[in-house]
């Protein structure tokens, strides 16, 4: 497949090359001795955006368990893990499930055509009920708590965000809101989701990056300790490429990349700008007093459920067009729909590839200086489970795929979890998908249970102690799914309004402009 004209000369080169092959090597073969000494006071702390910090269908709110609580959990110290709590109406900024159960208790499975404008009068109530709680409500102030959390994610935050922003470049982006008829989504609802992340109880710490948060918790050791944190994972870099299928349009970042307002305007950052980016956040990391570090690489952005693909793609990786999961092949109209084509998604991808060969580089480098450091190809994981791009189109599979083995508690379910947009069956079940959640981007509760044991893998690896909750030393290091699954309401029974009130979902993203910016740069 070709690229679009307009593309950087960079990934013009990068895709004359053979695609990027995943590295499942965590030590990249690099072999390190690590002086380990004393047991650090922090487990586990987690540097991310959305995918850390427990985002799924359009709202961050189940934080207890995101992937690093996951962790904590199967650690043995979920007790003492610190992470920031998001209550009221489902969260923020707006939480698709609890909206789509909302419509399904009043109008049942699916609406007829005369109840759709009672069910948007509906959805104006709601989305008004949230807007309130945390602009004007028991939401509009953050707690100050007087230490740092150990999950220091936030959504919808690219690299240079995570690089320069503090709590209070937050608290002075949140203004005086307006209670608007029409425009019901949360004001700088990115800013207030980061203001329960953030230290934010005296000067110094109003002034702190994500990376300065951490750095104190590595500086929380004693002689006897080598590190004040033993394992830090950071998983940045998604929202750098995301925009390209949440608002389906390329723009591919200018010279002023690093400006935190007029970036906005970029949905994929070029390759030489995401790598001085990059390269500032190995700075930071480094600077951080860590036993052991994961980095992850970024996935493809066409792999979630976001985009849907149409018009074949018999022994290709990329379908004709990608445009919005309401849409079918049917009604698809390239004249009219919004939509990013093959040559463009290639070209997206390609760029992708490039980050995933410059972090890949990173913890080479940092290996060959004797530093503990880790690769979890997150792109490679995602590849093995993809359905619709190489599962199911056997012509289209590179050499080295196989299908990721699902933990046996999944495998186990009927149907089996997989990619695809989220589907309902009828009867309360579900009848197509289970790893991503209602927004088509963010993982459901099992899905993240799946990045939880990669990350589990590596510390393993690594020579971490996993404990039970009463201190006991584990003979095994596997996750939970029995519990995940309990947990994950998606997965167990879905609201069964799913394929009508996509329909109402398609009308206010046109109308009201609301899924873009719900998931611009929401990852």
């Amino acid at each position: 497949m070709g690229l679009p004209e307009g593309t950087p000369k960079e990934v013009v080169a990068q895709a004359a090359e053979l695609p990027r092959v995943p590295e499942f090597d965590p030590t990249v073969g690099v072999a390190v001795s690590v002086d380990a000494r004393g047991a650090p006071p922090h487990r586990f702390v987690a540097i991310g955006d959305s995918l850390l910090q427990g985002f799924q269908s359009a709202a961050v709110y189940r934080t207890d368990v995101s992937v690093p609580a996951i962790v904590a959990y199967e650690l043995g110290v979920l007790d003492t893990f610190r992470y920031p709590r998001y209550g009221g109406p489902g969260g923020l900024p707006l939480n698709v499930e609890l909206m789509l159960r909302r419509l399904e208790e009043r109008y049942g499975s699916r609406m007829t055509p005369w109840e759709i404008p009672a069910a948007l009068f509906t959805l104006r109530n709601f989305m008004d009920e949230v807007e309130d709680y945390w602009e004007r409500g028991p939401g509009a102030t953050a707690p100050v708590i007087g230490t740092y959390n150990h999950n220091l994610s936030c959504y919808g935050w690219d690299l240079r965000d995570a690089l320069e922003k503090t709590a209070a470049h937050c608290r002075a982006r949140i203004a005086a809101p307006s209670d608007n008829l029409l425009d019901q989504i949360v004001e700088n609802n990115g800013d207030r989701a980061a203001m329960r992340v953030y230290p934010h109880w005296a000067p110094a710490q109003e002034s702190m990056t994500l990376f300065d948060a951490a750095a104190a918790l590595g500086d929380d050791n004693g002689d006897d300790t080598d590190s004040g944190i033993e394992t830090l994972v950071v998983f940045l870099g998604s929202n750098n490429a995301l925009g390209t299928v949440t608002q389906l349009r390329v723009a591919w970042s200018g010279a002023d990349y690093q400006d935190l307002d007029r970036k906005s305007s970029y949905t994929i950052w070029r390759p030489e700008h995401f790598d001085a980016e990059f390269a500032e956040v190995v700075e930071q990391v480094r600077r951080i007093s860590a036993r052991h570090v994961i980095l992850c690489t970024i996935p493809h952005v066409t792999i979630a459920p976001i985009a849907r693909g149409l018009g074949g793609k018999s022994g290709s990786r990329y379908f004709a067009y990608y445009t919005r999961p309401w849409i079918d092949e049917q009604h698809f109209d390239a004249a009219r729909d919004e939509h990013i084509t093959g040559e463009e998604a290639h070209a997206v991808d390609t760029a992708i590839d490039h980050y995933n060969n410059t972090i890949h580089r990173a913890v080479a480098d940092a290996r060959a200086d004797g530093r503990d450091w880790y690769l979890l190809d997150v792109a490679g994981v995602l590849e093995r489970l993809a359905a619709r791009r190489y599962r199911d189109d056997l012509n289209a599979r590179p050499a080295w795929w196989t299908p990721y083995p699902l933990p046996p508690e999944l495998a186990a379910l009927d149907p089996v979890p997989d990619t695809r947009f989220l589907t309902a069956d009828g009867e309360g079940g579900r009848a197509t998908g289970g790893l991503f959640s209602l927004d088509g981007v963010h993982p459901t509760t099992v899905g993240y249970g799946i990045l939880a044991q990669e990350i589990i893998g590596i510390m393993a690896s690594a020579g971490v102690e996993f404990r039970h909750t009463n201190g006991a030393v584990r003979t095994d290091t596997t996750v939970d799914f029995e519990r995940l699954i309990r947990q994950d309401s998606l997965v167990q029974s879905p609201p069964q309004n799913i394929d009508s009130a996509l329909s109402i979902l398609g009308w206010a993203d046109e109308v009201l402009d609301v899924f873009r910016r719900l998931l611009h740069g929401g990852v």
